[in-house]
């Protein structure tokens, strides 16, 4: 008797669901723009886990949201009652585990809903649905479709909090965590966006911009300057690569935006603690640098003449300064000639010096004086650079290793070149 009962319900059911089909298709014939038809369409569709449809059905009631043509006070195209329901759809996929089209749901909320706390808390669970799966995506054109996606997630983000800060709309404390949990989603999608600098430029860019919602202790101040100098970086290298002068340009002049932004905050990081194992000082001495030597900045001189100063120069630093001060389309030979000097002084102060780092700066030194074999009078006489060869042979005099010897090669055919030329002469 029991199984009897079981069946006619489980027969009354499916009669009553079809009932419920058909009903909704006669609807959807009669008024298809009635938002709640395209929500009943988007239900039966999740039972049936036709995601496909029900994707269908959420991008319609999205459509309906941007038609010109609304009738005002109609609550059957009423925005707010639109929204209402892409809330009630997300939260229906969400239970049956229907994620794709959660996702879509939350996306069309997070964009039209007037609610900041409503967007955030749509935008977070996007978020946690999302960023699983980013790993998995092979670099194509679906994964920049979907960065870009999370890019103006994330650019929605920025503005609701930049709205309740405005208006006070939160506790304090609930602001910073939001702010909080935002930056970092941005930090860990720039840092899968490895193969894309661009891309992660822009993640570094959001994530330092939400930063600024939180208070600035010293973890803040780290996470801000490595986004400003990691943007910085991002803008060199596209500067460099730039086909047009203005793009060129452009990409430098902003560079430069964010090495001055980051010099403020690596001022007062400092003050917070011992960073005298941090490369930021260099970095920065040397991005600021090339983009000034690039745009030919009249102001270059007196910008190295606080950078000749510094008490904790390397030879290092000064052999890259070098190095950019001739590379396209900068070309200072001057600036490059007074960097490798004091690299060489530099090497030469050293208890124990390294022959081979020295050797290297040696040879970059009388190329620039002696480009082809010629010596250049223009910068300084024969006999100085003269007395680099002799440098060069007084090292090797007190130097056995076979690699030191095959290293200065180069120099002393220099040196055998400009002896004949100054011997024909």
């Amino acid at each position: 008797m029991a199984r009897v009962k079981g069946k006619e319900l489980i027969l009354k059911a499916a009669r009553e669901e079809q009932r419920a089909k058909e009903a909704v298709k006669e609807a959807e014939r009669y008024d298809p723009t009635n938002i709640f038809t395209q929500f009943y369409i988007f239900k039966i569709a999740i039972l049936e886990r036709n995601s496909e449809k029900a994707l269908q059905a959420i991008t319609a009631l999205e459509n309906l949201l941007t038609a010109k043509e609304q009738e005002e006070n109609d609550i059957l195209t009423d925005k707010g009652s639109t929204v209402m329901l892409l809330s009630l759809a997300a939260q229906f996929a969400l239970e049956n585990e229907q994620q794709i089209v959660a996702g879509k749901a939350l996306e069309y909320l997070a964009q039209y809903s007037e609610d900041p706390q409503q967007v955030l808390t749509a935008l977070k669970y996007l978020f946690r649905l999302v960023l699983p799966n980013i790993p998995q995506i092979p670099e194509s054109e679906n994964k920049k479709k979907e960065m870009n996606r999370l890019l103006t997630c994330l650019n929605t983000a920025l503005l609701k909090l930049a709205q309740y800060f405005d208006g006070e709309l939160l506790t304090s404390d609930s602001r910073t965590n939001e702010a909080h949990w935002f930056r970092k989603i941005a930090w860990n999608l720039a840092v899968q966006c490895d193969k894309d600098p661009v891309t992660m430029r822009e993640f570094f860019i959001l994530s330092y911009k939400l930063s600024q919602f939180c208070p600035s202790d010293q973890v803040i101040l780290i996470a801000q300057k490595t986004c400003l100098l990691m943007a910085a970086a991002v803008d060199l290298e596209q500067g460099r690569k730039a086909s047009t002068t203005f793009e060129q340009t452009r990409l430098l002049n902003r560079a430069l935006q964010q090495i001055h932004k980051c010099r403020d905050i690596w001022n007062l990081l400092k003050e917070t603690g011992d960073f005298s194992d941090d490369p930021c000082e260099t970095l920065l001495l040397l991005y600021e640098f090339e983009v000034k030597a690039k745009l030919n900045d009249p102001l270059l001189d007196s910008f190295l003449e606080s950078v000749w100063g510094l008490p904790h120069l390397e030879s290092k630093t000064l052999e890259t300064i070098a190095s950019l001060a001739m590379e396209m389309p900068a070309y200072y030979p001057s600036i490059a000639l007074k960097a490798l000097k004091k690299a060489l002084l530099l090497h030469k102060k050293k208890e124990s010096i390294d022959v081979l780092k020295y050797s290297k700066c040696v040879r970059s030194l009388v190329n620039l004086l002696v480009p082809d074999g010629a010596p250049s009078a223009v910068f300084h006489p024969l006999e100085e650079v003269w007395g680099y060869f002799e440098d060069a042979l007084g090292l090797i005099s007190r130097t056995v290793s076979q690699t030191v010897i095959l290293n200065f090669k180069p120099i002393l055919e220099n040196c055998i070149v400009l002896c004949i030329r100054n011997y024909i002469e």
